[in-house]
């Protein structure tokens, strides 16, 4: 049976990987790290990074793979989203079993926590179908953490609910009933600009705990413009973005 480690790794900073993760990465046989293309290059070579720091004296081979692209013309979402999930279920199902037949221990390196708003639990079950799996999973620091880390606030008011969703949900269905704080992920649309912006304040944040990190907060009305401006000056100088926000409300 195959042993498969889903680790995460925090949200790009080697230093958000816990004792737990370490020690699982060293004992892996085999270590799996995603090429998403040319423009997010970044991504596979920071993983690569934490192997060749944590792997010194580890037996453990690093194999790269190449990961299908989702069909984002496809007008029926969910249905892309599980075309590209069965995709990569077979990718993974391939290199496995090319790299180290069906018996083996084999880690992935999960951006923030395999928990939050990431489909790899969702595609390792889809692999379970062709190669047993015996599935572990090492938690990791979600860019919510370390959004509000950040900023230095807590995520919800005293005694008061909040609400994780995405962009496009606030997009097409706006302000969720029930809630007066939003964190609001997987959003390429900067869409706050489709909510009313009076007395709504955001706490922004792209490549939050990296080098590279980029925080903005203030009342909406006012900080909106600023971030649109700011988040493409930063995709165009990185070739890529991953971004989070809060949105509290008086």
């Amino acid at each position: 049976m195959i042993e498969l480690l889903l680790i995460g790794i925090g949200t790009g900073n080697p230093d958000h990987l816990t004792r737990q993760a370490e020690k699982a990465l060293r004992s892996a046989d085999l270590v799996l790290i995603p090429r998403k293309g040319a423009n997010k290059a970044d991504l596979a070579e920071l993983r690569q990074a934490i192997c060749d720091e944590l792997l010194q004296g580890s037996a453990a081979r690093v194999v790269a793979f190449d990961l299908p692209k989702r069909d984002a013309e496809n007008p029926d979402y969910r249905a892309g989203v599980d075309d590209w999930h069965d995709a990569i279920a077979r990718v993974w199902t391939d290199t496995i079993q090319a790299e180290i037949g069906d018996t083996g221990r084999v880690a992935l390196l999960v951006w923030g926590d395999p928990s939050l708003y990431d489909s790899t639990l969702r595609i390792a079950g889809r692999v379970d179908r062709a190669v047993p799996l015996k599935v572990t999973v090492i938690p990791g620091i979600t860019s919510l953490q370390a959004l509000t880390a950040s900023h230095a606030i807590p995520i919800n008011e005293i005694g008061a609910p909040f609400l994780v969703t995405t962009g496009r949900k606030l997009r097409e269905e706006g302000w969720p009933a029930g809630a007066d704080t939003l964190a609001i992920m997987l959003d390429g649309e900067c869409s706050f600009q489709a909510v009313d912006p009076e007395g709504v304040t955001i706490w922004w944040g792209a490549y939050v705990g990296m080098a590279e990190e980029i925080i903005l907060s203030g009342p909406l009305a006012e900080l909106a413009p600023r971030i649109v401006e700011t988040r493409a000056e930063a995709r165009a100088r990185h070739g890529w973005i991953m971004d989070i926000y809060i949105l509290r409300r008086a």
